[in-house]
């Protein structure tokens, strides 16, 4: 079977072989429960430190959480998603021309996650989009549907400004000056996933994205509430995060935990896929400038550990990133000291 796109509007009996995971390797959905207690965080509370206390213990204990009265509208959210959904509806021929499966492009649509290096595929298709600085990026982004730049570039500015405050309170809940974070990553980067997972005829035998971590230093991510796949390993066990209304999931990324001294974690995830219906989500990255130095500061290795990891830049790290498997070992473990 072509990898190219798996949106083409085809339904499939079975499922390719290409897609299908080693029998040890796969999501064994009849053992995943629900997450209880997954932290949600809100944003609009007036006790600061009480918010600085949740994102420290959810940061420590689980490695994402969910904010709420995040400051961006629901007009915003529900226009991104629509887009979205726009977007991979269009005919295959229309959507091809922009299909591209180098991971240097700044703008492109591919499929699974890394073709070119991985033995079984994703069941997953999905936008790739550099997102900042937007003049920069926004006139190679798709010009159909037509109201697509305008809504995503909103989307982007608002969800921008949600990111660097959440830094600046993750700074804070490890004792760090508010600035300190944004202060190490630089300019950053920010980069869109649009992901479209069609149904799939046999979702135990496969996945959207199999279990990894993010490179980047935050991700910000959009559920479709209609339906769930969302996915994080917690105390061992792979527990599913159900969409909640009104509300982002943010992950911690590899960047924050080198950072933090291996104190916050970056969240083991994965996508699992729907027999029934697709899944549309958005996942926005904050990711540091290209010749930022992760270290951690001070502070947080003077009690006799020593740095855990050894200094990097973010280039150094994404391109190690790129070479490997996406559920090869945590990327991080190559930088250890």
């Amino acid at each position: 079977m072509d990898t190219s796109l798996i949106s083409t509007g085809i339904k499939y009996s079975s499922l390719p072989e290409s897609y299908v995971r080693p029998e040890s390797e796969r999501p064994n959905l009849s053992q995943v429960k629900d997450c209880e207690n997954v932290p949600i965080i809100d944003l609009g509370c007036e006790d600061l430190t009480r918010i600085v206390q949740q994102i420290a213990d959810a940061c420590r204990l689980y490695g994402f959480f969910q904010v709420i009265n995040h400051g961006i509208s629901m007009e915003t959210v529900d226009e991104m998603l629509q887009v979205a959904k726009e977007f991979f509806r269009l005919p295959v021929e229309e959507k091809m021309k922009l299909y591209s499966d180098d991971p240097a492009k700044t703008m492109r649509l591919s499929t699974s996650f890394n073709v070119k290096k991985e033995k079984v595929h994703n069941w997953r298709d999905y936008l790739r989009l550099h997102c900042y600085p937007l003049d920069q990026y926004v006139p190679e982004w798709p010009s159909n549907p037509p109201s697509f730049k305008e809504i995503v570039s909103k989307y982007c500015r608002e969800v921008r400004e949600l990111g660097l405050r959440l830094e600046e309170l993750i700074a804070e809940s490890l004792g760090l000056e508010r600035e300190h974070i944004k202060n190490v990553l630089g300019e950053q980067g920010q980069h869109m996933a649009v992901n479209f997972y069609p149904p799939c005829p046999q979702p135990e035998l496969t996945y959207g994205l199999p279990g990894h971590t993010d490179p980047n230093a935050l991700t910000i991510l959009l559920q479709d509430l209609q339906v769930s796949g969302l996915q994080v390993l917690k105390d061992g066990k792979w527990m599913a995060v159900k969409p909640h209304p009104n509300a982002f999931v943010v992950n911690i990324g590899d960047q924050l935990q080198a950072l933090s001294n291996g104190r916050y974690r970056s969240v083991w995830h994965r996508a699992t896929v729907n027999a029934d219906k697709p899944r549309t989500s958005v996942a926005s990255f904050l990711c540091p400038c290209d010749s930022a130095l992760i270290s951690p500061p001070e502070k947080l290795t003077e009690d006799g550990t020593g740095a855990v990891y050894r200094d990097f830049t973010y280039a150094e790290y994404y391109s190690k990133f790129w070479s490997r498997n996406l559920d090869q070992e945590h990327c991080l473990e190559l930088f250890k000291n």
